[in-house]
């Protein structure tokens, strides 16, 4: 079948979770023998039409200084490529994509999926309500990534939501040595190294693991924080580090291409999230898949994924005291952080793409009647 997601931001200008998400699915649909094209917003200097492992890429206008303008004349370019391409069936990534979907099944007659992300559900924005009730109401079907998330779903309109949750690459992350990655990354071997991947951001709550390390440091001089990304948040975070003075034992390493993530993870000792909300998090599943334990926030739909005290330990948002204190008890406990390893590398196997991909084919093929 020929699929077109329809999503505002992609690879490799944005390589948040929902992208790198969406470029895994296109490609595992794409080796079913799926025909898959991605519609997006056109980036400065990024082409408007291009191939890329085997993904038909149509960027189909300019991102604007005027953010409600962008996403007007986006949806209209979205519209018409739609109806050139002409696809069985679109998928929209989220719940603004979703109003595409909503006026490609009045005008062409096209079904549609909507997926829900995290930010769509979770963060507050005008007519939140009334535009999730439309799009819902009309979707030929209704995807949330977590339980959570589908019950905040049916909170706004009560239908069948499926969950489908995020997947993760296994072999990736398979195999990569950990003493060529520090090397690499030049990370001393008796160094234990705390590891942020995401962007910065404060809804991510990276102030918050920054004011716990300070706690960290001074029972474990051996640790180290990296903080992997960029965002608007990156210079205030920057000068808390200063205020703290603990800026020799935090690295701020900025965005890196995502087949590098691998190579972090493989170096780390720990993978912390301190969100104040979240989706489904792609950087947890990859940190699974690397056998990483794991310290993050309950909320939203995390607890889900996170198994407190086997896979990783779950403290309240914005609580320094409770990261630094679960960050501590991971440094100085050798055998837990084992046992939590295998616990996570046996869990990320319920998240492989090749299994989530083919519910999402199973859920296509339902509403198509094939």
């Amino acid at each position: 079948m020929r699929i077109a997601f329809v999503i505002y931001g992609f690879l490799p200008v944005h390589i948040g979770g929902t992208e790198v998400a969406t470029h895994h699915l296109a490609k595992h649909l794409i080796s079913e023998g799926h025909e898959v094209h991605i519609i997006t917003i056109r980036d400065s200097r990024q082409p408007k039409e291009e191939t890329t492992d085997g993904i038909y890429i149509h960027r189909v206008s300019n991102r604007l200084r005027q953010r409600r303008l962008t996403n007007w004349l986006f949806r209209l370019g979205a519209l018409k490529k739609i109806a050139e391409i002409n696809p069985d069936i679109i998928h929209c990534q989220d719940i603004w994509s979703g109003i595409i979907g909503v006026v490609s099944k009045k005008l062409l007659g096209k079904p549609y999926i909507v997926c829900a992300q995290g930010t769509d559900v979770y963060s507050s924005w005008k007519h939140k309500k009334t535009v999730t009730r439309i799009v819902s109401k009309n979707a030929d079907a209704v995807v949330a990534l977590t339980e959570d998330m589908r019950k905040r779903l049916l909170d706004m309109y009560k239908r069948e939501v499926y969950i489908v949750p995020n997947g993760v690459e296994l072999s990736r992350f398979e195999g990569i040595s950990r003493q060529n990655s520090r090397k690499k990354l030049g990370i001393k071997s008796n160094e234990k190294i705390i590891l942020f991947i995401g962007t910065l951001r404060p809804v991510k709550g990276v102030k918050y693991l920054i004011k716990a390390m300070k706690t960290v440091f001074e029972t474990h001089p051996e640790a180290r924080l990296l903080i992997v990304g960029s965002g608007e948040e990156k210079e205030k975070l920057r000068t808390l580090v200063r205020e703290l003075n603990i800026e020799k034992q935090i690295t701020f390493v900025g965005r890196v291409e995502n087949e590098l993530v691998p190579e972090y993870m493989a170096a780390a000792d720990i993978f912390v999230l301190p969100s104040l909300r979240e989706g489904m998090s792609i950087a947890i599943l990859e940190a699974m898949a690397s056998g990483l334990p794991i310290v993050t926030t309950d909320t939203c739909g995390m607890s889900e994924v996170i198994r407190d005290s086997k896979n990783g330990f779950l403290v309240e948002p914005k609580k320094s005291d409770q990261l630094a204190e679960k960050i501590s008890l991971l440094l100085q406990d050798e055998n837990l952080r084992k046992e939590i390893s295998t616990n996570n590398k046996e869990d990320a196997k319920r998240y492989n793409w090749k299994k989530i991909t083919a519910e999402l084919e199973e859920i296509y093929r339902k509403l198509l009647g094939k």
